[in-house]
């Protein structure tokens, strides 16, 4: 398959199940909002290490929130309930609570219920106070500013963690473009985060090191100065490769998010030194959701 002079290769992205959730934070102002809502995701590309994955969805109008302020809506994945649930109540207590004239409230109805600030009341030192509105139970915590407004608990649930694709580029700076055009992109879909810095990761892993301790190392086969040293997947032009991490809520969401990348990418076309779209995979002995390039492009 070739779209406008890129080459989409035949092969999948495999991806794995995960827990996730969404809050919603909402401030005086956008920047205010936004700050917190960077705060709340940070240190959060990958579950290797960070503990989850996590990333701002998307800006909300006051039209939208739930107490009519700006607000930014952001996502949790983990591999687990329980690492979920810390990671929430963890940085929501850490970069929401903390932050000027925040209020947080829960952005997945149903699903199962977690602490989202059912347990960040006890800050209130006894002084803060619970109201019932609509079915749903909130806290009020004093704070210097004066006033720490947020709900009890919001939803968890089934999500797909790991969807991704490869650019291959003649130039390092041709990567990179192609991937900003494809972020962009991709944020209009709903139900989904890239985690990575700005969306886009350009150390890409294997599974294995020739250290014992390592659980993962660098994908070899896809570094360009490695392509005389190690059994390559690049042909000689290409020298540089990034890939986009996407999470999403369900298959479908990711399905979505990596079709308008992916064509996003192929927009800029040969012309622009953008040679192949691939993915990374563990040859689906791992990861139950299997994303086929080619089928998602057709």
């Amino acid at each position: 398959m070739i779209i406008n002079g890129v080459t989409i290769d035949k092969t999948f992205a495999e991806a794995f199940p995960m827990k996730a959730t969404r809050a919603i934070i909402t401030a005086q102002n956008e920047k205010w909002a936004m700050i917190s809502a960077q705060a709340m995701t940070g240190f959060a590309t990958s579950v290797i290490a960070c503990g989850c994955e996590a990333g701002i969805e998307r800006v909300m109008s006051p039209e939208e929130t739930p107490d009519g302020r700006p607000g930014v809506s952001i996502m949790i994945y983990a591999m687990g309930a329980k690492g979920l649930a810390k990671q929430l109540e963890t940085r929501a207590g850490q970069c929401v609570l903390t932050s000027p004239t925040s209020a947080l409230f829960a952005g997945i109805e149903g699903g199962k219920p977690i602490p989202l600030g059912k347990n960040l009341r006890y800050f209130g030192d006894g002084f803060q106070i619970a109201k019932k509105i609509g079915g749903k139970r909130y806290w009020r915590v004093p704070v210097m500013d004066g006033e720490f407004l947020t709900e009890a608990t919001t939803g968890m649930v089934e999500a797909v963690g790991g969807g991704n694709f490869l650019v291959l580029a003649e130039s390092q700076p041709q990567a990179l473009a192609a991937c900003e055009a494809a972020i962009e992109e991709m944020k209009k879909i709903p139900n989904v985060i890239m985690p990575f810095p700005g969306g886009v990761v350009r150390s890409g892993s294997k599974v294995g090191s020739k250290y014992p301790a390592l659980g993962a190392s660098t994908n070899d086969a896809f570094c360009p100065t490695l392509k005389g040293m190690t059994k390559t997947d690049l042909s000689p032009e290409i020298e540089s490769v990034m890939e986009i991490v996407i999470d999403g809520l369900s298959k479908e969401d990711i399905d979505k998010a990596m079709r308008v990348g992916i064509q996003a990418v192929c927009d800029l076309g040969a012309a622009n030194g953008i040679k192949r779209i691939s993915a990374g995979n563990y040859g689906g002995k791992l990861g139950p959701f299997h994303f086929h390039l080619q089928e998602i492009m057709a």
